[in-house]
């Protein structure tokens, strides 16, 4: 099935190569060990670094084939001389290295530097809009209070303008009759009037629907023609078409029914 050739297939069921045991004969020096530290995965399969390292090895097998024999003065102090070279170039070599290894460094350094720097400079600028949104919230409300007062203090002024002479004036109780917004029609909380400590004023009070004795009185001052009730009882729905079959209502009728009991 295609569950079967998912979990089975070659993608995932391959490991890392095979490496038979091997013996070496004696005398022999197979040039294959040499790149027996390297594994699948580390080194293997060969890129350039490694070719590298493979050339590096041939030739470091070849110059010590070519080193003279210890037989002679002469050829040991040639023999130093190419051992000098060589440890030279060794050490230029690892300067190479150690530069090439120096500048992945720093370019490592330099991109996590970069995203430092850019995740610094994301919070900074979450840190100054929730800083700016607080501002402008306040700087709102600020506003809107100065707007408050502003609009209290004009309707003092316009109130002192009507009388600024400060003269008496005597209540005109036509004029305040007329006006249905004055105190007589709307008075104020702040002068003193609170309209619901009087609710009950404005309540219906009647002897003949508060009381017992008032209902029993009504009744009989009432007509005997308007005691007799007359109640129809509901015809029942027919749940039951002509041809026999039952509504959706019905059904729903019986169900709610049994679910009631």
């Amino acid at each position: 099935t295609l569950g079967t050739q998912t979990d089975y297939r070659d993608g995932e069921a391959q490991t890392d190569p095979y490496s038979p045991e091997y013996i070496v004969r004696s005398g022999s020096v197979p040039e294959i060990l040499t790149l027996a530290t390297l594994t699948w995965g580390r080194g293997l399969p060969a890129g350039e670094a490694e070719m590298e390292i493979i050339d590096r090895i041939r030739e470091k097998h070849a110059w010590e084939a070519a080193l003279p024999p210890m037989d002679s003065p002469s050829n040991i102090a040639k023999r130093l001389k190419m051992m000098e070279a060589m440890e030279r170039k060794e050490w230029a070599y690892r300067e190479e290295e150690i530069d090439k290894l120096q500048k992945v460094q720093m370019e490592v350094f330099k991109k996590l530097l970069q995203r430092r720097e850019e995740n610094q400079n994301e919070l900074n600028a979450m840190r100054l809009n929730d800083h700016w949104q607080n501002y402008q919230k306040a700087k709102e409300e600020k506003m809107r209070k100065i707007q408050h007062d502003c609009a209290l203090m004009l309707r003092k002024l316009i109130a002192k303008r009507k009388n600024w002479m400060g003269k008496l004036e005597r209540r005109d109780i036509i004029r305040e009759y007329n006006d249905f917004g004055s105190q007589t029609y709307a008075p104020l909380s702040r002068i003193g009037f609170f309209p619901d400590n009087n609710s009950d004023y404005y309540a219906v009070k009647n002897y003949y629907l508060n009381t017992f004795a008032g209902l029993c009185e009504l009744e009989k001052s009432a007509p005997p023609s308007i005691f007799p009730i007359k109640i129809k009882a509901p015809k029942p729905k027919c749940i039951i078409t002509k041809t026999g079959y039952i509504k959706r209502s019905g059904r729903l009728e019986v169900v709610l029914a049994q679910v009631h009991q």
